[in-house]
């Protein structure tokens, strides 16, 4: 009886549908007969079978390894397997398919060596063999475990064909390899066996061995050479086997479905892989791979780790997969291109990645650009060389920097910043690095990030929970870097259920194994408003969209073992919360895991297996004489919750050399009621899940091993478990304290959670004071004790909580913080920066600097300055030159030593105290200055930033010269630019200290400085201001003017994010306004106004408000002298309104005739009255004039029935409402009012006709999809009476049917419309209401334009040209619906147009339109193109009679020319024959019959199918090639018979048959009178 594997004969449902009775006999049969030959074909490509050469060489190989006898009688047993397996008999092709999914070359050898080798099998146990994974899968595999493997290389593919027939097959192919794995390993056992003994002989001599092979090769032609015959009896004895083969084979069918076909599957495998390529930009590179794998991988492109999408970048990439080969093409590549490109092949047994580079080069001129990529960074990062020589630094700046962000579930954000590096240095791009909490994000399918040269942005297209965190940007330019970070806040989405919690976070696979996947998540932080009862877990495999649920009942604990999962496919898992309000929204779907053991997972990861050879290696000990395992080792609970345990232990130390398998037993403590938990299945992986076990009660588990040769010892029991959750919840945390941070957040500290064990971090909560309500500050927890809650009103008070979250749950809040009002902390200003010397006498010197950045909240009261002096390069004690602040960013020092060098340094202080000391000054020397020029202006700023402008603003210089300052020049420059590109904003010197700069440049950083100037000239420029991007900030307001219904005007200004400390400070040319007499200041809350009191000329001017202890917020006004005149006339209009007016008086023609006068005003009041005057004379409503007011919508109108010769005028309508008045006046005279009383008159008589029958669409054509004629007009108030008639030039057209109406539309249809239907039609529509009628004219352009429209419809019709071969050549040609014969065709070859000959012809035959070529040579191959021109475009069909279709249809043309030839020249009877003779005996018979063919055709004469000779009594002549001649002298009864003619040429013959009967007259009396008799004898 042949060994199964130990899992095959334990389990019912997977393996005893096989082990019936007849098909034990069957395969055994097909196992014990040596000689009997083997059913082994060639199967599908994927289980080939070898050749005979291929034999040979594995013999050979043997021989090298044994004995010779051994060498012998392998080569012997390997010969005759591959004669049989080729010189299979008809019968075996037949059977062939029942084979060829299982049976190869391979097995055919076990097969035949079975017997041979089978009683020599040792009952010894066998020395281990070596192990079939290289060292880094070793290196992969967990410690003290072994990965069991059961066979070699081959692994059957089962449960994945289509049709029933081809699942039959898989079923006999199943069982002849369960069969080999059963018996062939103890084969190969037995020649590595004997091998081994006869190796030291082998080595000997080389000679003796090149001997051996050559004996063995010629034994194996004669063993090939014996079986090339089959006997009669061996042919007989296959067919019964195939027949009993195939009632086995259907009598399997029925157990097919029990077969584990995942067992049979293998994962994908790269049999080529892609290789990286370097390309110049514009070109197209193409990546190929090759993939094997069943069932059949799919194979996914990425690049950088995101898919590739084809329809998102159409022309881009191109992705074809054809017979296993796979490719991506990428046209026009450029530099973004350069990236990595995977190819991912995935199937139900794994995925398997490769991958390749793409480096795109690029070339300009003498410059190298190949070293340099826009968007990344090309260079290593040591390389910071400019094209002027080394950096010696590079400052990164952040521009338009991303704010605190808050998004929520499911939108889309943006983050980004501008980055400014000075010195720019072209073509040499810094490198952008984004991170989340410190970990770099990488783009993904959730996140993208792009450079843009200028901007660097991280977009986020599907917000999630687990996005929420701390986001830094880090710009490295050579060694150097800076970087920036900002928070993001991710709110939950809005529940489905109101109540319902929110969604779990951060689901992951913890563990991953055959039997069951770990999976872990975040609680969220809000429940919905009730406790969460629990989750369900959600899983899907991947390639499909079906979700099923893992769990029945929910689970609290944050971890979950998955089981029921399909071995090696890969799965992805979500996580949904539950309340007693119902259930939330899924989370994000983990990461795709597959079931595999982490071994496993690391070979397919590290080296795919080799494909399928058609050779099965059987690596295991044979399995019924293996070893009992012993009890595994180190068994342990690793993980308790009340809803499941996980156990853990290692493979036992003697096992033998085959796979093992486990069953877990379990028994409550105290007993030793030991019960199997996996009854069904053993577990393949030393780790197992335990569910449905009482919460609460104590248990002990224990491990059994098995394998073929039985059930080994239990392992020793663990120690008793309490079923519950090990893991407690944190405990509440202690100590929450806020404090103040800005105007909207706060920073809260507390003391961690004491004793937390995997603790997965802090929740924070805060509430208005007061309010009862809790909003949650984080929705992903946070490591640490401390937390900046962000997004909270400004001014309110808010008290916090805090609670910690493991896996077990979440803690109890902490107690409530202490309330604290939401405003920026106060603190000490930072340093003061950029001292300089402003002026420098003989004792003295004046220091200028700037405002430090930060003014830490609070405005700087001072500052207090130190100077040191410098002797010999040692700086000396430092010393106070000012004792009382000074409030100036400047300031005079005196009692300095002439010629002695000073250093000096600044501090600022405001309320909160002083600040920390500037950085050391450089060294000025104190020497009387000769310079005349004014010093550089101070204290640039600037405020009224929006997208094109903005406000400069400067103070005088400290010193000014010899002379007093007399103006000032603005110098301007983007940020990036170069020094020598500064410009100046104005030719003339301006006596301001402002400048309103235009024109800016959206989005563009620019930099400021001034210089001042006096009779001496020029000073040097004062320092930068800026850089200052040119944006309008969201939410920006303007100061608005508004004049009031007194006529009184006012400046208006509105601010939304002022702090409880701003105020409103207005100036006018920005100078305080503050004790001004003519305006008054008048602020509320958010908004302000300055109202002037008497608006003149003295109000000129630029009125500015400025919004203090804010981000620079500013507005202001322009009233110069003409926005100075449009205040005074609406402050006029004020005073004095007018009714407004929407539309002035008009006037309009109604249906009837009627005519009606019309205008609107915007509103108006109950009160309003309206005056009607015509001429200057008030009308009044009467029987011709009749008013309507609708004061709703401020429509006046008046009505006339009609308009008269005298009703010619003026007229006016005059409003009032109130104080307000208004007018608005129509003039009709002329030919005005002539025009309008004649349209009034039609519109009258168009509502008469339309009284009774009328056409609504007048007369009209178009032509129909066959190329007819249709006219057609639409008519209405039809009744059933109403009659419809027809004419063409006034004869009255006959029409068959009577028409319906139908619709409204009356057609009359026009067939193979020509110019005999030119014409004038008409149709006339009648009934007792009266009649209309329409003309249509189709004569002259009218008809020509038809024409037109009827030939391109034809043209439009035509068929794609074909090629059809005559006996006189080719024609060409295409059919139309009709033809006409304005449709102008065309011909032309080759793009010249045809010349047509006795050769060339083209014609119209009916619908067919023909081009026919006769005597075609290979000049007239080519392009022919028919062109149908219908008088304004030409339709052209073309056909290509080249290549193929020239030589297809020239062969055809010769074959029909020499058919028509042989047609013309066959040899023929041309007539002369009767077909019947009736002759007297003894009469002469002469025939002539007259013959024709070219040569002329042989004659001869047959009767009765005989051929007749000529002679005296039958005179046979044939004269002229033409005339045959029949002559019978003296006919006698034997010449009664059937004659033939035939006549033959070499083109063919042609027989005349006709009869000839011969009588005799005596007998045909008698023969008559006999009839005449019967006929009597009848009548009787």
């Amino acid at each position: 009886m042949m060994a199964l594997p130990f899992y095959q004969r334990s389990h019912q449902h997977y393996d005893l549908s096989y082990r019936n009775k007849d098909l034990r006999t069957t395969v055994s049969h097909y196992q014990q007969d040596k000689k009997r030959s083997a059913i082994y074909t060639q199967g599908s490509t994927a289980y080939s079978t070898r050749s005979s050469a291929a034999h040979r060489q594995e013999s050979e190989a043997f021989s090298q390894a044994s004995a010779s006898s051994y060498q012998q009688q392998a080569s012997q047993a390997y010969s005759l397997g591959t004669a049989h397996s080729s010189l299979s008999s008809e019968v075996s092709r037949k059977a062939a398919s029942a084979y060829d999914y299982g049976y190869s070359r391979g097995l055919t050898d076990s097969s035949l060596l079975l017997d041979d080798y089978s009683s020599k099998l040792s009952t010894k146990t066998k020395r281990a063999k070596h192990s079939l994974l290289s060292g880094e899968e070793k290196e992969n595999l967990p410690s003290d475990y072994m990965v069991p493997v059961f066979s070699g290389r081959q692994v059957h593919v089962s449960g994945v064909t289509d049709t029933e027939e081809e699942r039959i097959k898989e079923a006999a192919a199943y069982i002849a390899q369960r069969n080999l794995l059963a018996s062939e390993e103890g084969i190969i056992s037995s020649k590595q066996s004997k091998a081994s003994k006869q190796s030291t002989a082998s080595k000997q001599s080389q000679a003796s061995k090149r001997s051996v092979e050559s004996k063995q090769a010629t034994s194996t032609f004669q063993q090939e050479e014996t079986f090339e015959k089959k006997s009669r009896k061996v042919a007989i004895r296959e067919k019964a086997e195939h027949l009993s083969l195939r009632k086995t084979l259907e009598e399997t069918e029925a157990f097919h479905a029990k077969l584990n076909e995942d067992h049979l599957l293998h994962a994908p495998e790269f049999i080529i892989k892609p290789r990286s390529h370097t390309v110049w930009e514009k070109e197209n590179v193409k990546l190929h791979c090759s993939v094997a794998g069943w069932p059949e991988p799919r194979v996914t492109w990425y690049k950088n780790q995101v898919p590739i999408n084809v329809h998102a970048n159409p022309g881009k990439y191109i992705i074809e997969s054809r017979y296993g080969m796979h490719s991506l093409e990428i046209n026009a590549c450029d530099f973004e291109d350069t990236a990595q490109y995977r190819a991912s092949a995935m199937n139900v047994k794994g995925e398997l990645s490769a991958y390749a580079s793409v480096v795109v080069k690029r070339y300009k001129g003498e410059f190298d650009e190949t070293r340099f990529r826009a968007g990344a960074s090309t260079m290593p990062l040591s390389f910071a060389v400019t094209p002027y020589g080394y950096a010696s630094k590079f400052e990164i700046h952040f521009d338009d920097k991303f704010d605190v962000s808050f998004g929520r579930e499911g939108e889309t954000m943006s983050l980004g910043c501008r980055v400014v590096i000075t010195p720019e240095i072209k073509h040499f791009q810094p490198e952008i690095q984004w991170y989340r909490n410190g970990e770099p994000v990488s783009p993904s399918k959730w996140v993208q990030t792009n450079w843009s040269g200028e901007r660097a942005t991280l977009t986020f297209s599907h917000l999630n929970k687990e996005d929420e965190g701390l986001y830094t940007i880090r710009v490295r330019m050579g060694d150097y870097y800076e970087q920036y970070s900002a928070y993001v806040f991710v709110r939950d989405a809005d529940a489905e259920i109101e109540g319902a919690p929110a969604a779990p976070l951060d689901v992951v696979c913890l563990e991953a194994n055959k039997d069951y996947i770990i999976i872990s998540w975040k609680q969220p932080a809000v429940d919905g408003g009730s406790p969460i009862l629990g989750y369900f877990i959600d899983k899907c495999e991947v390639g499909t969209d079906s979700w099923s649920q893992c769990n029945d009942t929910p689970v609290k604990f944050a971890r979950f073992p998955v089981t029921g999962l399909i071995e090696g496919r890969s799965y992805i898992f979500r996580v949904r919360a539950v309340n007693k309000t119902g259930i939330s929204l899924p989370s994000r779907v983990s990461e795709p895991v597959a079931a595999l053991d982490p071994a496993e997972k690391a070979r397919l990861k590290s080296r795919p297996s080799a494909p399928w050879t058609g050779q099965i290696i059987v690596t295991e000990e044979e399995p019924s004489e293996g070893i009992v395992p012993g009890p595994p080792r180190d068994l342990s609970v690793t993980e308790a919750t009340r809803s499941y345990v996980v156990l853990s232990w290692k493979p036992p130390g003697q096992r033998g050399h085959e796979g093992i398998m486990y069953f877990v037993e379990k028994c409550e403590a105290g007993t030793e009621n030991w019960q199997r938990v996996n009854t069904e299945l053993p577990v393949k992986s030393p780790r197992f899940a335990l569910f449905d076990l009482a919460e609460g009660k104590s248990y002990c588990f224990r491990v059994r091993c098995s394998n073929s040769a039985g059930v080994g010892e239990p392992s020793e029991a663990t120690e008793v478990t309490v079923v519950g959750d090990k893991l407690d919840i944190p405990k509440a945390p202690g100590k929450i304290i806020p404090s103040r941070n800005t105007d909207t957040s706060v920073v809260v500290t507390w003391e961690e959670s004491k004793d937390a064990k995997e603790l997965v971090g802090y929740y924070i909560e805060s509430s208005v004071v007061g309010s009862g309500k809790w909003e949650p500050c984080n929705n992903n927890p946070v490591k640490g004790s401390r937390f900046t809650c962000h997004g909270l009103v400004t001014g309110q008070s808010y008290i916090f909580r805090v609670r910690a979250v493991n896996a077990a749950g979440l803690s109890e809040y902490s107690q409530d913080s202490e309330a604290i009002e939401v405003k920026a902390a106060i603190a000490a200003p930072s340093p003061p920066y950029g001292i300089t010397c402003l002026e420098s006498c003989r004792d003295s010197m004046v220091l200028g600097w700037k405002q430090p950045d930060n003014t830490g909240g609070a405005e700087i009261t001072g500052y207090y300055v130190n100077y040191r002096e410098v002797i010999g390069g040692v700086p000396g004690k430092w010393r106070e030159a000012n004792i009382k602040a000074v409030s100036d960013e400047a300031y005079k020092i005196s009692d300095l030593k002439e010629n002695m060098v000073y250093q000096f340094q600044v501090a600022a202080m405001n309320i909160a105290g002083l600040g920390v000391p500037s950085a050391v000054s450089e060294c000025f020397k104190c020497e009387e200055w000769t310079i005349a020029v004014p010093g550089p202006p101070q204290s640039l700023k600037y405020s009224e930033v929006r997208k094109d402008s903005l406000v400069l603003h400067w103070k005088p210089p400290v010193h000014s010269g010899r002379t007093p300052v007399t103006g000032y020049f603005v110098d301007m420059k983007e940020a990036s630019a170069k020094d020598d590109q500064w410009r100046g904003l104005n030719k003339a010197a301006i006596k301001n200290i402002y400048l309103k700069v235009r024109g800016l440049k959206e989005g563009a950083s620019y930099v400021f400085r001034v210089r001042a100037i006096n009779q001496a000239g020029v000073g040097k420029p004062s320092d930068l201001a800026g850089p200052v991007v040119a944006e309008t900030h969201p939410g920006t307001k303007e100061v608005v003017v508004h004049v009031d219904d007194d006529g009184v005007v006012s400046l208006n200004f509105e601010c939304d994010q002022m702090s409880p400390k701003s105020e409103f400070m207005w100036s006018k040319d920005y100078v305080s306004t503050e004790d001004s007499p003519r305006l008054e200041v008048e602020s509320k809350g958010n908004k302000t106004k300055i109202t002037f009191k008497d608006l003149g000329m003295d109000d000129v001017g630029i009125y500015s408000c400025d919004v203090t202890d804010t981000d620079g917020i500013a507005s202001s006004y322009l009233i110069d002298e003409e926005e100075l005149k449009r205040l005074l006339a609406l402050s006029q209009e004020h005073k004095f309104p007018v009714v407004p007016v929407k539309s002035e008086l008009a006037v309009e023609i109604l249906e009837k005739g009627e005519v009606r006068f019309w205008m609107q005003a915007e509103k108006l009041s109950g009160n309003a009255k309206v005056n009607y005057i015509f001429n200057e004379r008030e009308i009044f409503e009467g029987p011709k004039y009749k008013m309507h007011i609708d004061r709703n919508t401020g429509i006046i109108e008046m009505f006339m029935d009609k308009l008269q010769d005298d009703d010619e005028g003026t007229y006016t309508f005059e409003l009032h409402d109130g104080k307000a008045t208004n007018h608005s006046t129509l003039v009709l005279i002329g030919d005005v009012y002539k025009k309008l009383q004649k349209e009034a008159e039609f519109q009258r008589q168009e509502w008469i006709r339309k009284q009774g029958p009328h056409f609504v669409e007048y007369l009209s054509w178009e032509v129909t999809g066959d190329c007819n004629v249709l006219l057609k007009c639409k008519v209405a108030n039809i009744k059933k009476e109403t009659h419809i008639v027809w004419y063409k030039d006034e004869r009255e057209i006959s029409v068959d049917e009577k028409h319906d109406f139908k619709d409204g539309i009356c057609t009359l249809l026009i067939t193979e419309f020509s110019k005999k239907d030119a014409g004038i039609y008409e149709v006339i529509l009648k009934d007792d209401r009266g009649k209309d009628k329409s003309r249509l004219k189709l004569v002259d352009e009218a008809f020509k334009d038809l024409i037109t429209e009827i030939c391109k419809k034809i043209a439009l019709s035509a068929t794609d040209l074909k090629i059809q071969s005559t006996a006189e050549g080719i024609r060409l040609y295409s059919f139309v619906t009709y033809y006409l014969d304005d449709l102008k065709v065309n011909w032309s070859h080759n793009g010249t147009a045809i010349r047509y000959s006795d050769r060339v012809k083209s014609g119209v035959t009916g619908e067919q339109i023909w081009l026919q070529i006769n005597e075609p040579t290979p000049n007239d191959k080519g392009k022919y193109v028919m062109e149908l021109f219908d008088g304004k475009t030409g339709h052209q069909k073309t056909v290509d009679l080249s290549g193929q279709a020239f030589d297809e249809a020239f062969a055809e043309f010769q074959r029909l020319k020499q058919a028509a030839i042989a047609e013309k020249n066959r040899a023929r009877v041309l007539g002369g024959l009767p077909d019947v003779v009736t002759i007297q005996e003894g009469k002469a018979l002469n025939l002539t019959c007259n013959v024709w063919g070219d040569p002329s055709p042989e004659v001869s004469w047959l009767k009765n199918e005989k051929l007749l000779a000529s002679d005296d009594h039958c005179n046979l002549k044939f004269e002229a090639g033409k005339t045959a001649y029949f002559t019978i002298n003296g006919v006698t009864t034997s010449d009664s018979g059937k004659y033939g003619l035939v006549v033959k040429n070499k083109y063919g013959s042609e027989t005349s048959d006709f009869t000839v009967s011969v009588f005799i007259p005596e007998e045909e009396a008698r023969q008559a009178a006999l009839e005449a008799q019967k006929g009597s004898k009848k009548a009787k």
